[in-house]
């Protein structure tokens, strides 16, 4: 079975990426991702990750502020995961976790020290090797 998903690397003006905890109780639970969900029905991958960083973090981002950054094709033991990365730097709102779960600012380079889910792995390997350290972006 397929599971088309999408996430986003949110970028702050220092040039960090918001990173979020799976909470207990769900797969991969402790393990950090890239914030993002499930395309719904009609939806375009654009549409879903704005529903989704709204219901995950509060924020809200126009769709043209998402740039095509990567994409994964995983497989897990069940399914098998493809899924869109954006980056996007402008937003509207602050990032709070509005599920439970923990959400924490990383420089790129640090995205490799944290325990990863494994689809995020080869996403953050290419966050940190094409996005230097610290590259402050005006909002």
């Amino acid at each position: 079975m397929l599971k088309l998903v999408v996430a986003c690397a949110l970028i702050d003006v220092d040039g960090r990426i918001l990173m979020s905890k799976r909470q207990t109780g769900k797969d991969h639970a402790g393990l950090w991702e890239f914030p993002g969900g499930k395309i719904e029905q009609g939806e375009t991958p654009e549409q879903a990750l704005r529903r989704e960083l709204w219901e995950e973090l509060g924020v809200e981002p126009c769709e043209s502020c998402f740039q095509t950054f990567s994409f994964v094709s995983h497989k897990y033991d069940d399914f098998h995961l493809l899924m869109p990365l954006y980056l996007c730097r402008q937003w509207d709102g602050i990032a709070r976790p509005q599920e439970g779960q923990m959400i924490k600012w990383f420089f790129p380079d640090a995205l490799m020290k944290l325990d990863l889910v494994p689809a995020d792995i080869p996403l953050a390997q290419e966050i940190q090797d094409r996005i230097p350290k610290g590259q402050r972006y005006a909002k």
